[in-house]
């Protein structure tokens, strides 16, 4: 398929899964609901787009998306396993063919010498075709919150 390079990644996500009959998804933590913004921003997205859980919190993450606690407490809320979990239980409560998540630390606080500020951990899920990818961005907050956001609709580009 080509699209239009001058085209906005979540216009072109909009047109694949309108071309592929799909719909998404998403679960979002540390991009706090811009990723749904930007999907939203679209004309039309209603006829792909379910819905997103923002799980900011780790109760959000256990209570809706099902994440298991102990999950939680032995990977932390930024992980690979959390990614993915969130992802699933996206997929599951909101009954979507495609789901993705992400999970980071967008700073300035927050982060430690194994998870710093600026890392963050997306998981994609269709069908039964699963991937997670990690990503790391050096910048403010507002800076690396645009960028994961930016990350997300890579993934979904990239995927579906």
């Amino acid at each position: 398929m080509r699209y239009n390079s001058a085209m906005k990644l979540e216009e072109k996500i909009g047109k694949i899964l309108k071309e592929k009959k799909l719909t998404l998804a998403l679960a979002e933590s540390c991009t706090g609901g811009l990723v749904s913004k930007k999907i939203t921003d679209i004309s039309g997205s209603s006829d792909y787009f379910l819905g997103s859980v923002i799980a900011y919190s780790n109760k959000i993450k256990v209570a809706l998306l099902k994440v298991s606690p102990k999950l939680l407490k032995k990977n932390g809320a930024v992980s690979p396993e959390t990614a993915k979990a969130m992802a699933c239980g996206a997929k599951r409560l909101l009954k979507t063919d495609v789901a993705v998540s992400i999970t980071g630390i967008a700073g300035p606080a927050g982060g430690s010498k194994e998870k710093p500020v600026g890392l963050a951990y997306i998981a994609f899920l269709s069908g039964k075709r699963s991937k997670v990818e990690k990503v790391f961005f050096k910048g403010t907050r507002r800076r690396n919150r645009e960028k994961f956001a930016i990350e997300v609709l890579r993934v979904i580009i990239e995927n579906i």
